[in-house]
């Protein structure tokens, strides 16, 4: 009788909407991700031939990241410094073998808790940021206002913070490394005070080369340029607002955290797993 008179038909029978669509294989959507972020990497590299024209956006991206993360990326490499030293002091001591702290310090820092430490931080802050940054541009539609200005996005956008961060990270790694070598020398030779000033720097120059430290470099690099173009992707093709934004920045740090491990793994084999160079073994 209501449906009459309000001149509706009533339903026969209501369907169900279901609350979330069912998961696919998830062999396959890994497969598909993973080709969708090499894609969008080889495009936002091809882009960067590009990218110089917009010298003034890398300008304003280097000085942002300066200002934003060097000295959150520096403090932790003071306490990662510290950490290094302690860990090799009581190793070290362990075995009777005080004199050589210097070696555990020069091999844990420069090789492998530099540039980790490095990872983490550069994720965190800077991976982040972008998924937040990109994301929101994406949501709100800038990036489709620049393209109907005909302004490219991935040359303006994408390109230009990759210019900035190789335009940054080597001097953030220098100055990484020399903090994380002060922290080194505070805990060995001031505070626990087990071996002289001359015989820590003996054994910790000793063991390290140039060639080390040029390594070292590649390492965070390569770490840095993954987590930027990971940070990117993720913020470029965010949609569903900004709950949307939240699930691709931890979706973001989650990849990134896997990346820096298999990259740090991987580099380190291929630099040091076939000559170490330090003398421990028969």
């Amino acid at each position: 009788m209501e449906a009459a008179r309000l001149g509706t038909e009533p339903l026969d029978e209501v369907v169900p909407v279901p609350v979330a669509a069912p998961r696919g294989n998830p062999a396959r959507a890994f497969l598909v991700e993973a080709g969708q972020l090499g894609a969008f990497a080889a495009g936002a590299l091809l882009a960067l031939a590009g990218s110089f024209r917009y010298a003034a956006e890398i300008l304003r991206q280097a000085g942002i990241l300066i200002f934003g993360s060097a000295l959150l990326i520096v403090g932790m490499q003071l306490v990662i410094g510290g950490e290094c030293a302690l860990f090799g002091s009581y190793f070290t001591r362990a075995y009777g073998a005080n004199g050589y702290i210097g070696l555990v310090t020069s091999i844990c820092g420069v090789r492998e808790m530099v540039p980790y430490m490095f990872g983490y931080v550069f994720a965190a802050k800077v991976g982040c940021g972008l998924v937040a940054e990109l994301g929101s541009m994406r949501i709100s539609e800038e990036l489709d206002a620049m393209e109907s200005l005909g302004i490219d996005p991935m040359r303006f956008v994408v390109a230009t913070r990759i210019a900035a961060t190789w335009l940054c990270v080597p001097f953030l790694f220098c100055a990484s490394l020399a903090v994380h070598t002060l922290a080194n020398y505070l805990v060995v030779v001031v505070q626990i005070a087990e071996v002289s000033q001359g015989g820590w720097e003996g054994a910790h120059w000793f063991f390290q080369s140039p060639s080390d430290v040029l390594f070292s470099l590649i390492k965070v690099m390569a770490m840095a340029t993954t987590i930027v173009v990971v940070g990117m992707y993720y913020g470029y093709r965010a949609r569903g607002g900004p709950i949307g934004v939240g699930a691709a920045t931890a979706r973001s740090m989650v990849l990134n955290l896997v990346l820096i491990h298999m990259i740090g793994g991987a580099l380190t084999m291929l630099f040091w797993g076939f000559d170490p160079r330090y003398p421990v073994g028969g």
